[in-house]
């Protein structure tokens, strides 16, 4: 079966995405795990940086020591949703340098299950093939 060729795309502008298709991450360099990773409580406590027994507490008091743990880098209180620290590169936390695999898929949060049925651009991807990855950041 021949594959046709997929430009890569630049993350930055939702018109260059791919439409997503089964398998399309196989050879993808996880361009998606470069994205900002919206969270909320459930997903935290998922991921074992929150306890059942801090649901109560005040979100904004979490997300200080979230904050100042190096695990968040926003808070947006209205919505009470956290934003994960991105790493220098803009890669996710938990997203492995070398084998660019995610180093938490099974407690993942919801934002990164549903990807990409929901999103900037639903049904599409910020796909980028392995080996041209742009270094633009």
């Amino acid at each position: 079966m021949k594959h046709s060729l997929i430009a890569s795309s630049d993350p930055e502008r939702l018109e260059t995405w791919a439409r997503y298709s089964n398998g399309l991450c196989r050879d993808c360099h996880a361009t998606c795990c470069t994205l900002p990773v919206e969270v909320r409580i459930d997903d935290l406590i998922r991921l074992g940086l929150v306890d059942e027994f801090e649901r109560d507490e005040p979100a904004k008091q979490v997300a200080r020591r979230l904050s100042r743990e190096g695990v968040v880098e926003h808070f947006n209180h209205k919505r009470e949703i956290f934003t994960l620290t991105r790493l220098a590169n803009g890669d996710c936390l938990y997203l492995d340098r070398q084998t660019r695999l995610c180093t938490v898929y099974a407690k993942r949060p919801d934002t990164c299950r549903n990807h990409p049925h929901v999103g900037p651009r639903p049904g599409y991807c910020a796909y980028q093939r392995k080996s041209e990855r742009r270094t633009s950041r």
